[in-house]
């Protein structure tokens, strides 16, 4: 829906007009004075506007200092005014989707000076989050969960008897995913009061695909609205007529939009309305909050709204680094750096393509976080980016795999977690030659604990027919992603965010031999087995200790003659993994020396058994005593009682 006229009442708004950015005009008169939304709700609606203006500059400052989501927030200013106005929130419910549009719904619910340390290690997260504030409702950052969560509310209110409001906020690629519409399948037979607002932008983080955006696009308003709950009114008492009338109205439907497939779903459909326009938005919200039974709103939003380098590319002003708002994101041409795994992949997928044609690759919705921009440009028609549905990818992927294609699902480890059950029934029981390659895993940074790829090495290496490589550098990347691909079983390879060692990559692809481990230092007494890219400081830490270092190279199947080996001559082994300790790597190799009757001492090192917050990488590593220093001091403490 780009660039569309849109008409509510009969009167026509023009989306797409927006102020040029001027830097540091605006003082916050009114924004200053908002520390609670009890403040927004004692405002006239003329100083609204003012304060949206206000608010959509504070963001692009706030944003520009720290880094952040910026795009998808620069879209709901006025929406999130709308709401805190017309809603006693918090205890009226709203429930975001995702929830990286919310930095607006953070400021005006007193966290505006907390923005200076969004998303840094003891400061607030970029999403909602509910032990931060009464006014997040329920913590997101993975899609299609407002539904769901929001309806759940609206039950306990019912059953409660307290009357309160709930409202779920969902993007259009959210609600690509199958959850968002079980939800909406439940909800419409449950007669609860439940008020569904789509947020119509046009796409989710990589533009929107699927027959449900093309829908959306088609769909331009419900101008037969106000006169169906006009016409129940007034021949509710005279079942022939109304009778007559469904009919007609029907028929009137079926010229005015392409579906009715909401109101199907037993939702009272209202829309779309330009989401920018307060005099639209304000009046038709209180309408809707007066109604009754589940209700859905269609609201039409422009990404990077009143920041014109953001509107004219949303996806690069998605997620943010620190910039000069005036200038905005700008290229400046440095030396080469170290190639990032999600680059490594991203070559490697074309170039693997180029060689056989069966390789299909596959994306739930993040074609440029997953590397996948160069493949559809080169191989499109072997290209599936399948929206927002982890679940369908996987099985997708496992039909593909059942008539003699070999396809490469590109997801991320947090993402993965979404389709287990797939993984599970649809692949690794019928052992199809399907290939995931991890993003992400481990620690991840600024997005926090809901984004860590802290699980995969455990829930992945219970599984029969799954071979798991754990890649150490770049070039062993590569080389692991090529081959995977040869194997007819499924397999996964884990990488983590960002660059490795800056280890120089071999353009020619070797196979490598399956479950075998390399020795990568001799040394005495301490034994330090590392699983992926924390052979770094695995490698430093022996330096220290003068310890010997194993380069797993594989969580499943274990190189067990291997991990024998080092146990029959070493006083201590030593595990090292960027995922959990519980039913991690470390865990493969206890099981391998119980299983030999090896009675040696270990330490097992990994993430601990708790949620790992928001902060870069670097802190995070160690806080979670994963640096060298601390792998250094831990191993000392554990050897000093470990008889020689």
């Amino acid at each position: 829906m780009s660039n569309l006229d849109l008409t509510f009442g009969g009167v026509p708004t023009e989306r797409g007009a927006a102020p040029t950015y001027e830097p540091a005009t605006m003082k916050y008169d009114l924004l200053q004075t908002i520390n609670e939304p009890a403040d927004l709700r004692k405002l006239d609606r003329r100083q609204l506007t003012q304060l949206a203006d206000e608010l959509r500059e504070f963001v692009i400052e706030s944003v520009s200092t720290t880094g952040g989501h910026l795009s998808s927030n620069l879209g709901t200013v006025e929406l999130t005014i709308a709401l805190h106005y017309l809603f006693n929130t918090p205890d009226d419910r709203v429930v975001w989707d995702v929830g990286h549009q919310t930095y607006p719904h953070k400021i005006i619910t007193g966290r505006r000076e907390a923005m200076k340390s969004l998303r840094m290690m003891g400061g607030i997260s970029g999403f909602p989050k509910r032990t931060e504030s009464p006014y997040d409702a329920f913590g997101t950052a993975h899609s299609s969960t407002s539904i769901s969560a929001a309806l759940g509310m609206a039950q306990a209110s019912k059953l409660k008897g307290d009357h309160r409001n709930v409202i779920a906020v969902i993007g259009d690629g959210a609600m690509s995913a199958g959850m968002a519409f079980e939800a909406m399948n439940n909800a419409g037979v449950m007669d609860t009061n439940l008020i569904v607002i789509l947020n119509d932008n046009e796409m989710s983080i990589s533009p929107a695909v699927g027959a449900l955006n093309r829908y959306l696009t088609r769909l331009m308003s419900g101008p037969y609205s106000a006169a169906r709950a006009a016409g129940k009114k007034l021949l509710g008492g005279l079942p022939q007529i109304t009778s007559l009338a469904r009919r007609a109205e029907e028929h009137v439907k079926g010229m005015m939009s392409p579906s009715t497939m909401f109101e199907e779903f037993g939702f009272t459909y209202f829309g779309p309305i330009d989401g920018h326009d307060l005099d639209s938005l304000l009046p038709t919200l209180r309408n809707i909050k007066a109604q009754q039974g589940p209700r859905f709103l269609h609201v039409v939003t422009r990404k990077g709204q009143g920041y014109k380098l953001a509107e004219a590319d949303p996806v690069l002003y998605h997620g943010v680094s620190k910039f000069k708002p005036d200038a905005g994101i700008v290229s400046v041409k440095t030396a080469p750096s170290k190639p990032t795994f999600t680059q490594i992949f991203g070559d490697w997928l074309c170039d693997m393509a180029a060689k056989d044609a069966r390789l299909v690759g596959i994306t739930p919705a993040m074609r440029e976080g997953s590397g996948l921009v160069k493949f559809e440009q080169q191989f499109p028609a072997r290209y599936f980016d399948v929206g927002i549905a982890e679940q369908h990818a996987v099985t997708f992927a496992a039909g593909l795999a059942c008539d003699g294609m070999k396809p490469v699902v590109a997801i991320y480890s947090t993402f993965l977690q979404r389709a287990y059950d797939q993984l599970i029934h649809d692949v690794c029981i019928q052992n199809l030659p399907v290939m995931f390659a991890l993003d992400r895993a481990g620690l991840v940074g600024a997005d926090g604990a809901t984004h860590h790829g802290a699980f995969d090495l455990s829930f992945l290496r219970c599984l029969p027919n799954m071979t798991v490589f754990v890649p150490a550098d770049e070039n062993e990347c590569r080389q692991m992603l090529f081959t995977a691909f040869q194997l007819d079983t499924p397999t996964a390879v884990r990488y983590p965010r960002g660059s490795g060692m800056g280890i120089a990559v071999d353009q020619a692809m070797t196979a490598l031999p399956i479950g075998k481990g390399v020795v990568r230092r001799e040394g005495k007494r301490v034994a330090i087995l590392a699983f992926g890219t924390l052979l770094k400081v695995a490698l430093e830490a022996g330096d220290q200790l003068d310890a010997t270092v194993v380069n797993m190279r594989f969580a499943k199947p274990l190189d067990a003659a291997l991990v024998d080996a080092m146990a029959a001559r070493h006083d201590l082994i030593v595990t090292l993994e960027e995922n959990v300790i519980n039913g991690g790597a470390g865990g493969a190799v206890a099981e391998v020396l119980e299983s030999r009757g090896r009675q040696v001492p270990m330490l097992l090192l990994g993430l601990p058994d708790h949620f790992i917050d928001h902060g870069e990488q670097g802190q995070l590593l160690a806080s979670a005593g994963l640096d060298t220093g601390s792998v250094v001091a831990r191993i000392r403490t554990r050897l000093a009682s470990v008889r020689p």
